[in-house]
């Protein structure tokens, strides 16, 4: 179990599960129910892989507990998302594909990508900072910037904010967002709030107003 490859496609798909979740928890721990539904796997499932990953000494696993990577699982989890948000960057920028496909292409195209090409499109794409949908691109030394920020729903009526990123990759929502211009690097207005209704009418610059749930605003983290 020990010579686990953590190169192999099952492999960095929990990798990059365990990351994510952990990240968006207050514990810094990932849940198995959560990894197997993110990975779309039987909890059973994906308890055996942790396991696997534990023995590999890339995850930290207690029975009943949560999963956390190691500093060994970490950096590994790290070059996945500087695979995929570059070959993000590369479908938006160079292929001009809409933004709202290129999660799933890159899902597709990360696991073979090799260093000498991933640094050929880096250099390529001028070493952007951010993918098209505001997540910061790790560094080619595994380092990894955090952009802060906070929900647009947080945000109080008459604010004036600027979009970062957008946390939700489904098409159907970036189709939305890119249709009233929230887009990262937009300028938003919050023009009233409706608590009853639970949304809040915004607007963005040069776009018409819109009266976005609180559930969608969440999704859209600005500063």
């Amino acid at each position: 179990m020990s010579g686990l490859d953590p190169t192999t496609e099952a492999v960095e798909n929990y990798l990059k599960a365990i990351h994510r979740l952990a990240g968006e928890s207050a514990a810094g721990e990932a849940g198995m129910k959560a990894i197997g539904n993110m990975v779309g796997v039987a909890t059973g499932t994906a308890t055996a892989m942790v396991k696997r990953l534990a023995a590999a000494k890339l995850a930290k696993y207690e029975r009943f507990g949560g999963v956390r990577l190691t500093a060994k699982g970490e950096r590994a989890a790290v070059d996945i998302l500087r695979r995929h948000r570059l070959i993000e960057t590369f479908l938006v920028e160079t292929l001009k594909l809409d933004w709202s496909v290129v999660h799933a292409e890159a899902e597709r195209l990360e696991h073979a990508v090799s260093p000498l090409v991933l640094e050929a499109l880096d250099a390529h794409l001028g070493r952007p900072r951010t993918d098209p949908h505001g997540d910061p691109i790790p560094g080619a030394n595994g380092t990894l910037r955090e952009t802060g920020g906070e929900p647009l729903a947080s945000a109080t009526a008459g604010a004036r904010v600027r979009v970062l990123r957008i946390a939700d990759q489904d098409p159907a929502f970036l189709t939305f967002a890119a249709r009233h211009g929230l887009r990262p690097d937009a300028r938003i207005a919050v023009l009233a709030i409706d608590s009853q209704a639970e949304s809040m009418l915004v607007q963005a610059h040069g776009s018409p107003s819109v009266s976005i749930a609180f559930a969608a605003a969440a999704k859209v983290i600005v500063e």
